[in-house]
């Protein structure tokens, strides 16, 4: 399912007529990163690494709508921050990689 998930996501932002070169190439390399990080915290916390890429699939999908709602895209970034939440210390990564995410897909909507 997460693979599947951030499969979906990858070809999202390919797809994306609405983000930059630079922003897409950034987004997918970040991408590629939490894939990494979401498949480690899946072997322990498999439900928190499949609310991680649930929240990563929405807030991409939010970023990047033709017809953007700034106050869903803000909505579905907080709660890809706080999917990480907890995680800081014993992940810190991962929370770096999902931050990072969070930032450039808000920087998006502006």
């Amino acid at each position: 399912m997460i693979k599947h998930t951030i499969s979906e996501i990858k070809t999202r932002i390919q797809k994306a007529g609405s983000i930059k070169d630079e922003n897409k190439s950034k987004l997918l390399g970040l991408l590629s990163s939490l894939k990494s990080e979401i498949e480690e915290l899946s072997k322990t916390k498999a439900e928190h690494a499949k609310s991680i890429a649930g929240f990563t699939d929405i807030s991409t999908h939010e970023a990047t709508r033709e017809d953007r709602n700034s106050e869903l895209l803000k909505l579905s970034i907080e709660g890809l921050s706080s999917s990480v939440k907890g995680f800081e210390t014993s992940h810190p990564k991962l929370a770096e990689i999902v931050n990072s995410i969070s930032l450039t897909l808000s920087n998006l909507g502006i």
